[in-house]
């Protein structure tokens, strides 16, 4: 474990070297991407703005959600950068050489690239939490900080996961299928808002089988110090965050299914 996780550090070490050989480019290009994932949370602002507060939900407790789940995906999508475009990899034939190599296919893919840029996005998301607990005056303690840790080392967990599930299906499909954005991308936009607002169907798919509400929603619950309008219990508020990493290590175990049940493409 502590020789894969020092091989890991080297990789990301070459990774933030390459991108940062043009250092002006790079400061550009990340605020031009915080300024353009800003516009979402424009847009809640104008939306509670005309509204006032959807289903007792005001701006600030949004934003708290908002700011977890995009802190969340920035950090997921920054280290898993090797499964997002794992397709090319099987296309191409070069997971072979992966395979070849007595390491992990996963550590050699988390590798790959630490996708910098997503500092933007991070650092937006990380403004508007910060704005949250001003506004929201929440009153914080060693309890309330490992909680707003935990649902976010568990949203990078899940999201982690859900980019593996995504490059898992391409040993069948070849090509990686862009229908996987709607759970993570999507999935973003979906954690934003108070889970109250969906159909019953829909709360128990975000609930049970991708645990998205379990990284935002009831952490937000804890944080708020409020009963859940479903009738969810207290206790579950502070544990849900596990099923970021619980979703994580499933999504492993399909991974592994998928590298047994490997055919080359012979290119």
């Amino acid at each position: 474990m502590r020789n894969a996780l020092l091989l890991y550090l080297r990789y990301i070490a070459v990774s933030v070297r390459g991108q940062m050989q043009y250092r002006a480019s790079f400061v550009m290009l990340a605020a031009g991407y915080f300024l353009m994932t800003g516009l979402d949370f424009a847009a809640l602002w104008v939306l509670f703005d005309h509204f006032g507060s959807i289903q007792g939900w005001t701006l600030p407790e949004v934003a708290l959600l908002y700011g977890l789940v995009n802190i969340a995906f920035a950090l997921a999508e920054s280290t898993a950068r090797g499964f997002d475009t794992f397709g090319t990899w099987v296309k191409s034939g070069n997971f072979d050489r992966l395979l070849l190599r007595p390491r992990s296919t996963v550590l050699q893919l988390a590798g790959q690239e630490l996708h910098l840029l997503r500092i933007g996005r991070f650092l937006q998301g990380l403004a508007v939490l910060l704005w949250s607990q001003y506004a929201l005056e929440v009153a914080w303690t060693a309890a309330t900080a490992a909680l707003v840790l935990g649902a976010i080392l568990g949203g990078v967990g899940l999201f982690i996961g859900l980019f593996i599930l995504q490059a898992t299906l391409a040993f069948w499909t070849t090509e990686g299928l862009e229908i996987a954005n709607v759970l993570t991308n999507g999935g973003t936009e979906t954690a934003q808002y108070p889970l109250v607002i969906y159909p019953r169907w829909f709360r128990c798919f975000f609930t049970y089988v991708v645990p998205l509400a379990g990284i935002t929603y009831f952490p937000a619950l804890a944080i708020l110090n409020r009963a859940d309008p479903l009738g969810s219990a207290a206790w579950m508020h502070w544990l849900s965050p596990l099923a970021g990493m619980a979703f994580l290590l499933m999504s492993l175990r399909v991974w592994s299914f998928g590298v047994r049940h490997y055919r080359s493409t012979g290119s």
